[in-house]
């Protein structure tokens, strides 16, 4: 089968390989043994594709390996008491392994794909969508009437947490940095929007009413403390990720004079070893897609070839919602 492999840790340029190497088989790392194979229509592009090209996330394989953490396509093969069935349309998420025409998930990672959604959405739908979730109901603890600000609101976890905070009756304000950008936001969703510019914490205070209830933060950086002064008393920042770059630091007595919280929503850590949180977090997705609030926004899209055109397209902040491969190039 055809594949990308990271083959050297130099960046997106020339790290990666087109190849051609076996047919998994159907066994999976989390899984022993068991899998769910999977003929892959589509792959997400996320981050941790871009920092294990450079030898920098925390699950880095020895090299060559062939990266990608979620696909989209049609069951081969299942496991006994899998809960999806072969010929069935699913996403699935399988860690590593996904940039190739064929991948292999553990079973309480694979879920059947509604047909109101495309191979390409499909694709944005595991990684994105279950962190958000986790993130807002689970972590954050946000509750309908609350008000959601949402950093990075035009990429794929922003435009998740937009659409999921409005499944559960928030209102959202989208933070972005482009008119374009804005307009993605708007698109996934968002009931205001907000520039990044100097000032911006003092228009989403007054388009709150005096501070949100929850801060997403996705981006991290030099942000984070005007992030803090945007919460109202007993608000909560939640910290999903730093693709700003920068790992920003909190002095605690701001959320001791403000009554607040930062928390931390570690979504892959926490729920790997919990097959049935996992299927719990899949079935509300899944909900908020057949009530309509889930429709994951489809950004840039690229053959397989193209991976490492797909990764800089991360590496430069270019990418909006979901960055796609087409594996099979349809």
């Amino acid at each position: 089968m055809r594949a990308i492999q990271i083959v050297q840790e130099s960046g997106p340029e020339g790290a990666l390989a087109l190849v051609e190497v076996p047919e998994p088989e159907p066994s999976h790392m989390l899984t022993p043994g068991e899998g769910v194979v999977v003929d892959v229509q589509c792959a997400g592009v996320s981050f941790p594709e871009l920092l294990q090209s450079r030898g920098q996330y925390q699950m880095n394989p020895p090299l060559p390996f062939v990266p990608g953490s979620e696909v989209s396509g049609v069951v081969r093969s299942v496991p006994a008491g899998a809960q999806v069935k072969a010929g069935e349309r699913v996403a699935a998420f399988c860690a590593i392994g996904g940039f190739a025409e064929t991948a292999v998930a553990p079973e309480f990672f694979t879920f059947p794909l509604s047909s109101e959604l495309d191979f390409a959405q499909g694709a944005g739908l595991i990684l994105n969508y279950h962190t958000a979730y986790f993130s807002l109901a689970l972590r954050g603890r946000l509750k309908a009437g609350e008000t959601v600000l949402v950093h990075g609101a035009a990429g794929g976890v922003g435009t998740a947490g937009l659409q999921v905070a409005k499944a559960l009756g928030a209102r959202t304000i989208g933070l972005v940095s482009t008119e374009a950008k804005r307009q993605v936001a708007e698109e996934a969703g968002a009931d205001q929007t907000v520039l990044v510019a100097d000032g911006w914490k003092d228009e989403v205070k007054e388009r709150s009413g005096g501070g949100v209830d929850v801060v997403l933060d996705p981006v991290g950086g030099d942000r984070f403390t005007d992030s803090i002064r945007s919460l109202r008393e007993d608000g909560r920042l939640v910290v999903v990720g730093f693709t700003g770059g920068a790992i920003p630091e909190v002095r605690v007595n701001r959320l001791l004079l403000g009554n607040t919280e930062v928390v931390g929503a570690g979504w892959g850590a926490y729920v790997m070893g919990k097959p049935e949180l996992n299927r719990e977090l899949g079935a509300a997705v899944n909900r908020m897609v057949d009530e309509g609030f889930i429709r994951p926004i489809v950004g840039q899209r690229f053959g397989l070839e193209r991976a490492a055109d797909a990764l800089k397209t991360l590496d430069e902040r270019r990418a909006t919602g979901k960055v796609v491969l087409d594996v099979r190039g349809g």
